[in-house]
């Protein structure tokens, strides 16, 4: 049924749950992972008070994502999955817009998606890139929630 599943990294505890999931899918399905990592820099446009700051650490902030989608890659692969990496860089695009267009683009069957399952005031305050994702993607999203460990993250 999937063959293309697409996966968000961002390091977090609950990112890896969803890429658990995701490569549990995978095997199941015969399907190929793709693990992307998204950052967009429109907060640090040029005239911006930080850009000159911003702009020496936009290689560092490369750098860590290409490190955080190697070790996804190696996690999924240890599992016997097929995997293929992205980072997604944007100047424009809000996190959530870069995976969703990025999963039409390769044309991804599922995404799958950590989540930190906020609630009531702390989900008005804060949101949900990966409950944004699910309102721009044009193909199913299973949002998975880290098992709890007592601290928040």
């Amino acid at each position: 049924m999937y063959q293309r599943i697409l996966v968000p990294l961002d390091g977090s505890d609950t990112s890896l749950a969803g890429l658990d999931e995701a490569v549990r899918l995978a095997l199941l399905h015969g399907a190929t992972l793709r693990l992307v990592h998204a950052f967009n820099t429109f907060k640090f446009r040029p005239g911006h008070a930080s850009h000159a700051s911003y702009a020496s650490l936009l290689p560092e902030m490369k750098a860590e994502g290409e490190r955080l989608l190697q070790q996804g890659r190696e996690r999924a692969e240890r599992s016997g999955a097929k995997v293929e990496t992205k980072l997604l860089v944007s100047l424009t695009l809000s996190l959530s817009e870069l995976v969703a267009e990025d999963a039409e683009d390769w044309k991804a069957d599922l995404i799958v998606a950590g989540t930190r399952g906020r609630k009531g005031i702390e989900r008005i305050l804060w949101g949900s890139e990966a409950q944004h994702v699910t309102r721009m993607a044009t193909m199913p999203v299973l949002l998975v929630q880290a098992p709890e460990t007592g601290a928040t993250g």
